[in-house]
C-alpha cells in the first residue's frame, strides 16, 4: 500500500504567520513552489499560501507587501492527509476538494506536502489523466 509518507516531498518548507508578504513570496520562488504551509507561534499548522493569496488576498485588496504579513492573507481552512494516508484517500482529499496539494500531518506535526504531480508519478496514466481532470472540474 503506497502512502502519503512514500509520495511525500520532505521535509516541507513552511512559513510563519508572521513572515512578511515579501518574505513569503522570496521563499515560494527560491523553493519553486506554488504554496506552502503556514504555521503558527508553537508550531501548529494555521493555514496555507498560495502565490494566488498574495496576488487575490494580499495585493488586489491593497495589502503593503513589505508591511502586511502572511496572516493577514493565508487561506485558514487547509485540506491535509496523515502520514499513513493511502494513495486512494489522497486522491479522494485532492480531488473532492479541487486541490492540487496538500499539507501532510504526522500527529500534529507537518511532514511533507503531497500534489498532484506527486500522484502523477505513482500512478497508472489513465488513472492519472482521471485525477487530473476532476481536479480541474468547474464547480
Amino acid at each position: 500500500m503506497t502512502t502519503a509518507r512514500d509520495l511525500m516531498s520532505s521535509p516541507a518548507q513552511s512559513l510563519k504567520t508572521s513572515d512578511s508578504i515579501v518574505t513569503a513570496a522570496q521563499a515560494l520562488s527560491s523553493n519553486d513552489v506554488g504554496s506552502m504551509p503556514v504555521l503558527d507561534e508553537n508550531g501548529q499548522l494555521a493555514g496555507i499560501l498560495t502565490d494566488r493569496d498574495i496576488v487575490v488576498r494580499g495585493l488586489a485588496q491593497g495589502v503593503t507587501p513589505d508591511r502586511g504579513t502572511v496572516a493577514d492573507v493565508l487561506t485558514e481552512t487547509v485540506v491535509v492527509v496523515n502520514a499513513d494516508d493511502d494513495q486512494d484517500k489522497i486522491v479522494n482529499a485532492l480531488t473532492q476538494n479541487q486541490v492540487r496539494r496538500l499539507p501532510v500531518l504526522d500527529g500534529n506535526e507537518v511532514v511533507g506536502m503531497v500534489s498532484q504531480a506527486d500522484l502523477a508519478r505513482a500512478l497508472p496514466n489513465s488513472e492519472t489523466g482521471n485525477v487530473v481532470a476532476a481536479i480541474s472540474e468547474e464547480s
